[in-house]
């Protein structure tokens, strides 16, 4: 009986002919198009050079582990033991970036580099090893060759149809009030809604940072700007030693070990589909700093273009990009279109678009001391970038770039050192 009833439930010839036809038509929809094949590996790493974390952590545990004598090529982990540690506790939640390092009782832990490890790694421009998500496996590519614009304002008042025309991708990341005690100021949710965000651009993208409550308050934001929704990026949170975080700083009823970016499409822009995933594994720094690897992702996206950043920092200026914020540092602006439309804004400003000829120009009175940033040494000198400036006076590994000492134009509007976004 059971012979009878396999061989009635089995599939006819025909049936098997069509389930096989289903295969290989699922199997043709599923790969990509010439045309999306060429432009993944125009994208594509072509160094192949990048160097892994040892899943085990130290060289010690790395040895126990394998049974081998010798620990084995990949970067490892030390401990920091100060005199107040107590090693009984094991290691500290929030380890680099605890807040009270200098005298945390927890192990906390520093990389463990070989000769080769240390000088692959400065040959790559990773500067602050073991907290710098500046990935060396990651193309370094760009499709124009902008210099990097910013502009100090209070994005209340702002009048963002300045960008109108000029702008096809905008990436935000708006202080939200989630109702948690936080380091820095928030925007009422109003405030939030009132941005003039709609009036950037008629055809577009945009990428807009959210955690918490702020994940619902995001999407009515994206039907009053003009926008609809069509992906959402997760960023999981990886610790300084590169495992996944657990006891984050967020969450009302569970810890947060992630962070989503909501993206809206507006109108019909040019892009290029399907070259990355909507998940990024990336280490956490400052508090409310993104990945970098988002940067990478949008470039591929969008690589012949310029881009805008609201509620942007130092650390947030990029080549091809324009970034706004209360905290940076007077206005840059090298698009004359822009520049034009800013002045007629503010017509005390005066501002005239930035040449990057500019930072050739080394002042002599620099040779010989100078601002200790790397900058001005007089008022009507060029500002010279810290990377440019004499080695006396670059900055250390773990300074962030900031943006040259320019006053703020009058008549601009500014926002407060100490109001909303600072110090995000």
């Amino acid at each position: 009986n059971a012979s009878v009833d396999e061989l009635l439930s089995a599939p006819t010839a025909k049936q098997r002919q069509l389930m096989d036809a289903g295969d290989k038509l699922r199997k043709l929809l599923a790969e990509p198009t010439t045309r999306q094949s060429l432009t993944a590996q125009k994208f594509m790493n072509k160094s192949k050079s990048m160097a892994q974390f040892c899943p085990n952590g130290s060289r010690s545990d790395c040895r126990r582990v394998s049974g081998s004598s010798a620990a084995c090529s990949k970067i490892h982990f030390k401990k920091i033991i100060k005199p107040w540690t107590d090693e009984s506790l094991g290691d500290c939640s929030y380890l680099d970036t605890c807040r009270h390092i200098e005298k945390c009782k927890y192990v906390h832990y520093s990389l463990d580099l070989t000769v080769g490890q240390a000088q692959l790694l400065n040959d790559q421009g990773v500067q602050n090893r073991g907290t710098d998500t500046k990935r060396i496996n990651e193309l370094a590519m760009k499709g124009t060759d902008t210099p990097a614009q910013w502009v100090h304002c209070d994005l209340r008042k702002f009048p963002l149809d300045i960008f109108n025309g000029q702008i096809s991708v905008v990436m935000a990341d708006p202080p939200w009030d989630i109702h948690m005690e936080l380091p820095y100021g928030t925007l009422t949710d109003d405030e939030v809604r009132n941005l003039n965000v709609g009036d950037i651009h008629e055809d577009g993208v945009i990428f807009l940072w959210v955690t918490g409550r702020a994940m619902e308050l995001a999407r009515d934001c994206f039907r009053i700007w003009g926008y609809r929704r069509i992906e959402e990026i997760i960023w999981v949170k990886t610790n300084q030693l590169q495992r996944i975080i657990r006891t984050g700083r967020t969450g009302h009823w569970i810890n947060h070990s992630k962070e989503h970016c909501l993206v809206g499409i507006k109108g019909n822009p040019k892009l290029n589909r399907n070259l990355d995933c909507d998940v990024i594994v990336s280490e956490v720094r400052e508090t409310s700093r993104k990945p970098d690897e988002i940067y990478n992702l949008i470039e591929r996206m969008f690589p012949n273009c310029l881009k805008l950043e609201l509620f942007g920092r130092p650390h947030n200026v990029h080549d091809n990009w324009i970034t706004c914020g209360n905290q940076l540092d007077g206005v840059r602006l090298c698009d004359e279109t822009i520049c034009r439309r800013y002045n007629e804004r503010f017509p005390n400003a005066k501002v005239e678009p930035w040449r990057k000829e500019q930072e050739a120009i080394v002042p002599v009175s620099v040779i010989g001391g100078g601002d200790s940033r790397g900058g001005n040494a007089t008022e009507d000198s060029p500002w010279i970038p810290p990377m440019s400036a004499p080695s006396t006076m670059q900055p250390s590994s773990r300074d962030a770039w900031v943006p040259p000492g320019q006053p703020a134009p009058p008549g601009a509007p500014l926002g407060g050192q100490a109001g909303w976004g600072w110090p995000r």
